[in-house]
């Protein structure tokens, strides 16, 4: 079997997406299809046509209307079935980059730490107002990243929390509920902890007392409640609000470093590239390519 891991290129770098439509005229696609992979979500919707899904243990076939969605990593391929002509669009999106402070309490429903995103797709097939909702979603932000009209990045994230909201919503075997095994207040208070101290040094044994935990109990308890570790989420915030200060502000990255509470440069660069895969420089040039105007270069 041939697997290869696909590389998705966004059409745009901050919100990490990418949505086109296929059109496809011709015969039926082989039955010898080629396995393949990538870290983004993806979903799926049919507008005309039969396209069958396949994962490794289950096939979804979708008709005009329908949907499905593909976990991150989730081996896959798609086969046209039929020779009527089929219309369908793909979103490939990685979700770590829409969990912001307000929804990072559901960061764990939607990150497959404890089961693939695909569970999710009996929602789609067995609830009509879910189904067309997604469908209607994906439209709209197919329409929104197409014609980029001014605030298309305010649109596209509202519609991406708003496929994260019908899932959630309409979940009726509460495949995603954790609530009643999460201190809710509890972590709501540490986040904003978190939040309103990003500039300086967060210590972990001051956030303990605040939980009222031992140093061990609560670094276990936040990452079974989290899925990552306190650092990895207090390190991902701090970037996140570097990112912010690249893009708003003229300030030199030693600045903003300094700003976010890091006063080590080498730590700051290797953090920063961790999670955004590429160097400060690097990441205002990427913005800069479809930005109009131009961001202010940032300096070293």
């Amino acid at each position: 079997m041939k697997v290869f891991k696909e590389p998705i290129e966004y059409q745009d770098p901050l919100l990490c997406i990418k949505i086109w439509k296929l059109v496809n005229e011709g015969l039926e696609y082989p039955i010898e299809w080629i396995w393949h992979y990538h870290k983004e979500v993806e979903v799926l919707t049919v507008e005309q046509g039969i396209l069958d899904v396949h994962i490794p243990d289950k096939v979804y076939r979708l008709k005009a209307g329908d949907s499905c969605i593909i976990g991150s990593s989730q081996l896959h391929f798609g086969r046209k079935i039929g020779t009527e002509r089929l219309v369908y669009m793909v979103l490939h999106i990685d979700l770590h980059a829409y969990f912001n402070p307000a929804i990072q309490m559901y960061y764990r429903q939607f990150t497959e730490i404890d089961q693939p995103l695909d569970r999710l797709n009996y929602i789609i097939e067995e609830n009509e107002h879910a189904r067309r909702e997604i469908a209607d979603i994906l439209k709209e932000l197919h329409d929104e990243m197409q014609g980029k009209k001014s605030g298309f990045e305010i649109a596209t994230s509202m519609l991406v929390i708003k496929i994260l909201l019908t899932l959630f919503r309409n979940d009726d075997r509460r495949t995603l509920d954790q609530e009643s095994s999460m201190d809710v207040p509890l972590l709501k208070e540490v986040i904003s902890y978190i939040n309103s101290h990003i500039g300086e040094k967060i210590e972990l044994k001051h956030v303990c007392k605040l939980a009222n935990m031992s140093y061990s109990y609560f670094s276990k308890y936040f990452k079974k409640m989290m899925g990552i570790s306190f650092t990895d989420y207090v390190n991902r915030r701090k970037i996140q609000e570097a990112e912010r200060l690249l893009i708003t502000k003229n300030m030199r990255v030693t600045e903003i470093a300094e700003t976010i509470g890091i006063e080590n440069m080498a730590h700051f660069y290797e953090l920063f590239k961790r999670y955004t895969g590429c160097k400060p420089k690097e990441y205002i040039a990427k913005l800069r390519v479809d930005s109009n105007p131009p961001f202010e270069q940032a300096q070293e």
